[in-house]
């Protein structure tokens, strides 16, 4: 299992492969999938905490999985990713409010994995960002909708335009996370908001979570569908064949735009 999950009024589910800063692969969204399906079963839980183990919250994809994607015929790379993407994106259907806190790294689809959360607290020293762009690639995970929805659309353009990272502190300021205090207090920070959460009315707080989720969810076909089809097209070029080198060299990547 590359995940971790234990269930209770609040429940808290790890993404747990440390050793590789918690990168997303075929494995691990599949024990997402199944643990949220738990978390959605277990009627007593009010609310998710999601937690990256180790050093980082979530490095984004797996370079392993990218390069096996560099071989397989266009239509299938777009029916596998938004297949892929939908097995992290059950968080918007589950009937509490969801919670991600985090540390280290938040990067790519990592980051796009707390973006689907209700809230964010991040350490001030974390580094954030959608930097998709910068291995060559459309972002996925339903990004195109989820960041402007909680940054507006011209901090969204700057941000996956660039693919530059943010530290924590600059993450709160434009609403990237809801807080961000130094790693040494995140966890008395994360303690005090469940304790808020929890003092709300349980079927209220459940309706305002679908209220407030609408909106994004109205678009989010429709975004996965493109962000698949872009994607399907990357997968197959030279500069996505750059990114993984680049990777595994320790280097940055030379683009060409073929």
């Amino acid at each position: 299992m590359s995940v971790r999950l234990e269930l209770g009024e609040v429940s808290e589910l790890w993404l747990a492969r440390p050793d590789k800063y918690n990168a997303l692969d075929l494995g691990l969204a599949q024990a997402f999938a199944e643990a949220i399906s738990a978390v959605r079963a277990h009627a007593a839980t009010r609310l998710l905490v999601l937690r990256g183990e180790g050093r980082a919250f979530c490095s984004g994809g797996d370079f392993g999985m990218l390069k096996a994607n560099a071989s397989a015929m266009p239509e299938q790379n777009q029916r596998a990713m938004d297949a892929f993407y939908r097995r992290f994106l059950g968080l918007l259907s589950l009937p509490c409010p969801t919670l991600a806190v985090i540390h280290g790294a938040a990067v790519g689809a990592g980051l796009s994995i707390a973006l689907a959360c209700d809230l964010r607290i991040a350490a001030s020293e974390a580094k954030l960002g959608v930097n998709f762009v910068r291995v060559g690639l459309h972002p996925g995970m339903g990004t195109s909708v989820l960041l402007p929805h909680w940054v507006g659309n011209t901090q969204a353009a700057s941000l996956l335009l660039t693919g530059r990272l943010i530290r924590g502190d600059e993450a709160a300021a434009i609403g990237l996370v809801t807080r961000s205090v130094p790693q040494a207090e995140l966890e008395t920070a994360v303690q005090a908001t469940i304790t808020e959460l929890l003092a709300t009315a349980p079927i209220a707080s459940r309706q305002l979570t679908q209220t407030l989720r609408a909106p994004l969810l109205a678009q989010l076909d429709a975004a996965l569908a493109r962000e698949a089809a872009c994607q399907a097209v990357d997968f197959a070029t030279e500069d996505l064949q750059e990114a993984v080198r680049a990777f595994s060299a320790s280097r940055e990547p030379v683009f060409r735009g073929a």
